[in-house]
């Protein structure tokens, strides 16, 4: 079971690396409709694939205002990103519902667990149709991208499942070290600090905000660039504002990285795990500063993505490190199999 959850989690970290060069390639409009089964068969004639492009042509403001230019062939190297990407998940939801379904008919799962793997199962489901929900803000609207809100969940949500799959594997192996009750806290704050940098990573992405301002410290010559707030109502800057997002993704990694080291240097004789998140830390700022830098080309984007969700997964273990084992919810589970009761 611990290799079939970390092979998941493989899979949706490969998932959201390919959903990133699809974002940046500007991929992920060029299939217009949903169809969970049939749409795993791609255009298999040139009838197919005339009728693909018409529908990008005809649907999307994508076509009319970026790429009016564009032939079959670029059509075809944008469609196999979006293709490639949905297939992925097809594929995900089969190596999770094939084994999930066997644990399930053969006992091999506790009462404990189970509701968790349900609950992974039902995530991976929403996580199909808040993709489609992101898709559908660029089809048939005047958006030239998919709207940065519904990336930001999107995303958001396989940070989720990935963190909940390492969670349980975590869960079903080794027993915790001591560590300090009272490093819990930081723990926590540095698990959501995360995550929240990581949500307003999607932002900027989706706004292309990492190719707007390109200069560090400074934003255009500012520390506060002039154009923080310049919508109306206020709340739109957040979600709209490519200035706004930016420096909110920046202040909170300056805030991130400050509170990693505090931690480091507080828990630095009981734990070596903060120490490497300190560390992780550092590496994923510098890299967000020269991918920034050079206008944010997709191979560092991908890069920085990447590390991202490693540097969350490193957070994740710290939490999970920090909580006793009377927390764990399979755990207890272990001593009944050592009385010969069922297996977990």
């Amino acid at each position: 079971m611990r290799i079939w959850l970390l092979v998941v989690a493989a899979m949706v970290y490969a998932m959201i690396l390919v959903g990133g060069a699809t974002r940046l390639t500007d991929s992920g409009l060029s299939i217009t409709e949903w169809k969970p089964l049939l749409g795993a068969v791609p255009p298999l004639s040139e009838a197919d694939w005339v009728r693909a492009f018409d529908q990008y042509r005809t649907m999307t403001a994508q076509f009319e205002r970026v790429n009016p230019d564009m032939d079959m062939d670029g059509f075809r190297s944008i469609y196999w990103w979006e293709w490639g990407h949905r297939q992925l998940g097809r594929t995900i939801g089969l190596v999770f519902f094939l084994p999930f379904a066997f644990f399930l008919a053969t006992g091999r799962t506790s009462p404990r667990l189970r509701p968790h793997l349900f609950a992974l199962f039902a995530l991976g489901g929403l996580q199909g149709l808040i993709g489609w929900w992101m898709v559908a803000s660029g089809v048939g609207t005047d958006l030239v991208s998919v709207a940065p809100y519904r990336l930001m969940t999107h995303f958001s949500l396989a940070l989720l499942i990935i963190s909940y799959c390492f969670w349980l594997w975590l869960e079903l192996g080794r027993d915790r070290r001591p560590v300090p009750r009272e490093a819990a806290p930081w723990a926590m704050t540095l698990l959501w600090l995360t995550g929240v940098q990581m949500a307003l990573g999607a932002l900027v992405a989706g706004l292309d905000a990492g190719r707007g301002y390109t200069d560090w410290p400074l934003m255009s010559g500012r520390f506060v660039p002039e154009a923080l707030l310049a919508l109306d109502p206020v709340w739109r800057n957040v979600f709209e504002n490519e200035a706004t997002a930016q420096f909110l993704h920046r202040m909170t990694a300056y805030a991130l990285c400050l509170t990693a080291f505090a931690a480091a240097w507080r828990f630095r004789s009981a734990s070596a795990g903060f120490r490497r998140f300190a560390l992780l830390t550092l590496g994923q700022g510098t890299l967000g500063v020269v991918t920034l830098v050079h206008a944010a080309p997709v191979d560092l984007s991908l890069c920085h993505q990447g590390l991202g969700v490693i540097l969350l997964l490193t957070s994740v273990y710290l939490v999970w490190r920090t909580r006793g084992a009377e927390d764990s919810v399979v755990q207890p589970v272990f001593t009944d199999v050592d009385k010969g009761s069922a297996p977990l």
